[in-house]
Formats: structure tokens, C-alpha cells, sequence
């Protein structure tokens, strides 16, 4: 039988409130052993606390964890509930389209119920859990409505402590509840529903950070997920970092846990079939383990000539790395751009062969060389829209590199927007972009000089391995990217006809 609105004002805990435990060295305990790193969120639920024991009557933040897919979010958001001693319930906002999800029904419409809001809370029991708001940038609008309008009065902290349910049509006390929403991307969230949360990045993890979780975390829970014991299988060390860096080159750790599962999936087929009691998986078991090899160190094989460089670009799944060809070839001064490229990528385009054309006695390039050649400037993975202001340093790179002839230096990625007077300009996603080029094995970065502070949100282990170079003109880029002047033909028989007349 539905419930009836008598009902549903009985059972909601209008004034059952759970007691927050405010115990801060055992919260953050718990938040140590159920999550590897992720620093700063930890520190703001501790910070939390804080607040809360010395006032138990403040407000609760609306916290938004942003970032790529499998850094731990959602799990997060479990583990805050456990810190705080609260009821947890999770609504997934992903695809919602209509208003009454969030608002509810009117009571004169046949079926009405309360919004999702109202029903959580009757779930938890109390009128302080912590309520997840999963996949908010996902949130539609049609004709029923907009949800993220709704969202506005829910999230708000000076409107949620009377919050109206169309279906209730009585004010209802949100302000004790701890909201905490996540979110892929922060773009697609409207300006207004973004700026009443405190949005917390989990950017993703380094190499090491995802050696450690993997034995702490995941390969307990697949062995046990799997009906092992850890003397029926053991993954070495050496075994797991190649399946990061071989396998699964990603921001997250959902990949990884999959080869994980997929490992001991096969170590529980051999021993119920009796053929051996104990797994053991190195390096040398891998391939037949998982197959062969996916990713290899591509860099240093892509950028063996004139024309190409490797760039850094953000994507809403963490980091990559993005190279830029560019080649001539006999004709009138055309520019042909490939690979899918928005307008801004273009207009970088654009800009770096101006800047060449204007510069060309100091960068050290025939002025007649674009007179008589058309430029083709390709960026791979054609399938794949790309656009941003991160691009036109690694662009102007790889146009220089082929007019002179000179390579880019192996093992350097760079990223950065350029003007037509040749200054590097600043852009986001520093951090992601350098873990991205942690996992390929980058050791020299250039950055322009105005992203210098940046360099404190990257993980320490990060900074020692990558030499960061700071610059704020583009000649200094030049300097730094390409190698020495490759001799021509004609220089190398003078060379030798010159040591011929020494000796």
C-alpha cells in the first residue's frame, strides 16, 4: 500500500539528530586507512571537525569533489560518514531531468511522492547524515524542468534551512545535513549551482601512490573478492608497476583493479581445477596473465625527427600527452590543420607561423622558405575532437624544429599559449598535466613563468623527478626545446676538408 502524507510526515526525522563523533585523531585515523593520499580533502573534513566541536551550531559546507573517473569519490564520501559517526546515503543525479526528482510531486497530481531529497532523509533516519550528490555535472533540463535550478535552493546554506518540498508543503530544517557532491568536470555545472560549493580537485595518483594502494587496497579486496588466500597467489612488485605503466595508463585506479581482478581470476581457474595449489605472478607471468604489452615509451620513438614535439594537454580523465607534427612540402603558402582540432587550437596554429614569418631572421629561417612551401601541421588521434589554449608553444615548436632542421629534445614536453609578440602565456591543469607526464617518463617540462605557483600542488616524489623549466618568451622555448644545429651536407665536407688541411 503507498504511503500517505500523514505518513510520510510521521516518519521523517524532523528532530532526530545522530551525534556526531568529534573524535579528530580517530577520524583521521579512519580517513588514513581507508584512502592512500587525497590530502587536501582529508584536511578539509578535519578542519570540519574542528569547526564543529568548537561550535557545534555552524552550518555545513557543500563540498564538491572534482576529478577524473576511479580516484576514490564516491568511497570518499563513505569514509566521511564514517569519520563523522553519521548516516550516509548517496543519490545519483546522473541523467535527472525532471524538477519533481529534487522538489517532489503536488499532492493533487495521481502517484505524487516527495522529491529524492525528503526520501534520503527518511531512509537515513536522521536529519544530519551526509548526503552524496553523485555525477552533478550530469544533470539535464527539458520541458519538466531544470534540476539544477532546484539544486540551487538545496545547496544554498542561508535558503536550505527552510527548503520546501512541493509534495510535504511544509518547510523542512536542511542545514544539519552534510552535502557532498562529485562531479567528472566542473564546465557543464551552471555558474550559479558551482559557486555554492567549495570544490575539492582529486587530480590522481603517482606511480608510487598506486604501488601502494594497489597492496593496502586492491589486491586484498580481489583476493578476497576472488576466494584466495595470499599464500594461494602473490603479485610481486616489479609485476605491479609494470601493469601501471605497461597496461593501464590512467589518472584513476579503475583499470588497474580490473587487471588485478583479471590475474586472480585466472589464479582461481588453475587451482579449483587442481593443476597447482599457489599462483605466483612476476614479470615473466604477465603475458600470459593479461596479454601483451599495451603502452610503450612513445615518446622517445615519436620525436626522433625535425617537426615534432610532444605537448601536454587536460582532459576530464586526467592528463595526456598530445604531439604535434608538422611537415612541407612544394607549393604557395598554404596551412592545411588535421586531427580534429577546435577554433582556438587553430588560431594558435595561425599565430605561431606568424610569429615565425615576423621573427625569421632571429629564430635562424630561410625567408623565402614559406614562399615556396605549403605547411601541414597534424595532430594524431584523429578520431578525437581536441581544443584549448594549451597548445600553441608545443605548435610554434614543431613549426621552428622543421624550418630549421633541428630536432626537439627527447624526454621534454612543454605546454603554454603564445601572443603574436612572442610571450608565453599561463594555463590550467598544471598538476594533471604533470602526472601525465610523470607516467610516460618526461624529465624536463617547460612552463610558462606565471605558473610557477602552481608547482606546490604537485606531489614532492613528482617534483624530484621532473626539472621544471620556467619561461615567459618564446625565443627562451626555442633555446630550451631544440637540439644543436644539425651540420648539412655541405657544411660536414668543409668540416672534413678543413681537419684534412689541420692534420
Amino acid at each position: 500500500m503507498a504511503a500517505t502524507y500523514l505518513d510520510w510526515m510521521t516518519a521523517l526525522p524532523w528532530n532526530d539528530p545522530t551525534p556526531d563523533s568529534l573524535d579528530i585523531q580517530r577520524a583521521r585515523k579512519i580517513l588514513d586507512d581507508d584512502h592512500f593520499g587525497l590530502e587536501k580533502p582529508k584536511r578539509r573534513i578535519i578542519e570540519y571537525l574542528a569547526v564543529r566541536k568548537l561550535k557545534p551550531t555552524s552550518k555545513g559546507p557543500i563540498l564538491c569533489l572534482a576529478g577524473p573517473p576511479g580516484t576514490g569519490k564516491t568511497s570518499l564520501g563513505q569514509s566521511i560518514a564514517r569519520a563523522l559517526g553519521r548516516k550516509f546515503h548517496r543519490i545519483s543525479l546522473g541523467g535527472v531531468r525532471d524538477e519533481a526528482e529534487i522538489r517532489g510531486h503536488r499532492r493533487t497530481y495521481v502517484g505524487a511522492m516527495p522529491g529524492r531529497v525528503i526520501q534520503g532523509l527518511r531512509r537515513a533516519g536522521s536529519n544530519n547524515p551526509v548526503f552524496m550528490l553523485d555525477e552533478i555535472d550530469k544533470v539535464g533540463s527539458d520541458f519538466r524542468g531544470d534540476p539544477s535550478s532546484a539544486l540551487l535552493e538545496v545547496l544554498d546554506p542561508e535558503q536550505n534551512k527552510s527548503f520546501s518540498d512541493h509534495y510535504l508543503d511544509v518547510a523542512f530544517d536542511l542545514s544539519r545535513v552534510l552535502f557532498i557532491a562529485t562531479a567528472n568536470v566542473l564546465d557543464t555545472i551552471p555558474a550559479a549551482l558551482r559557486d555554492r560549493m567549495e570544490v575539492l580537485s582529486l587530480v590522481g595518483y603517482t606511480l608510487d601512490e598506486k604501488l601502494k594502494i594497489a597492496h593496502r587496497y586492491l589486491i586484498p579486496r580481489q583476493r578476497e573478492e576472488h576466494g584466495l588466500s595470499a599464500k594461494m597467489i602473490q603479485i610481486t612488485s616489479s609485476a605491479v608497476r609494470q601493469i601501471i605503466t605497461g597496461y593501464t595508463r590512467e589518472a584513476g585506479l579503475r583499470n588497474l583493479e580490473r587487471e588485478i581482478a583479471s590475474i586472480c581470476r585466472g589464479a582461481a581457474s588453475k587451482i579449483a581445477q587442481g593443476r597447482v595449489k599457489a599462483v605466483r605472478v612476476g614479470l615473466n607471468e604477465l603475458h600470459g596473465a593479461i596479454g601483451p604489452v599495451r603502452f610503450t615509451e612513445e615518446v622517445k620513438a615519436r620525436v626522433t625527427t625535425p617537426g615534432v614535439a610532444t605537448g601536454l594537454a587536460w582532459t576530464p580523465v586526467g592528463g595526456e600527452l598530445l604531439f604535434i607534427e608538422a611537415t612541407a612540402m612544394k607549393g604557395k603558402k598554404g596551412l592545411t590543420l588535421t586531427g580534429q582540432l577546435g577554433d582556438v587550437m587553430k588560431e594558435s596554429a595561425t599565430a605561431a607561423l606568424s610569429f615565425i614569418r615576423a621573427n625569421s631572421a632571429a629564430i635562424g629561417v630561410d625567408e623565402g622558405f614559406y614562399e615556396s612551401h605549403d605547411v601541414h601541421i597534424h595532430v594524431p588521434a584523429g578520431a578525437i575532437p581536441k581544443d584549448g589554449p594549451s597548445a600553441g608553444v608545443t605548435m610554434l615548436t614543431a613549426l621552428t624544429s622543421l624550418f630549421t632542421n633541428r630536432p626537439v629534445r627527447k624526454d621534454l614536453a612543454m605546454t603554454g599559449e603564445i601572443t603574436l609578440r612572442g610571450q608565453v602565456l599561463p594555463v590550467g591543469g598544471i598538476k594533471e598535466k604533470m602526472l601525465a607526464a610523470h607516467r610516460a617518463g618526461i624529465r624536463t617540462v617547460i612552463l610558462p613563468a606565471w605558473n610557477r605557483k602552481d608547482i606546490e600542488d604537485i606531489p614532492k616524489n613528482v617534483q624530484k623527478e621532473i626539472r621544471f623549466r620556467f619561461v615567459d618568451r618564446m625565443m627562451d622555448v626555442l633555446d630550451l626545446a631544440l637540439e644543436e644545429d644539425r651540420p648539412t651536407p655541405k657544411r660536414r665536407k668543409r668540416r672534413a676538408s678543413g681537419a684534412r688541411r689541420r692534420t
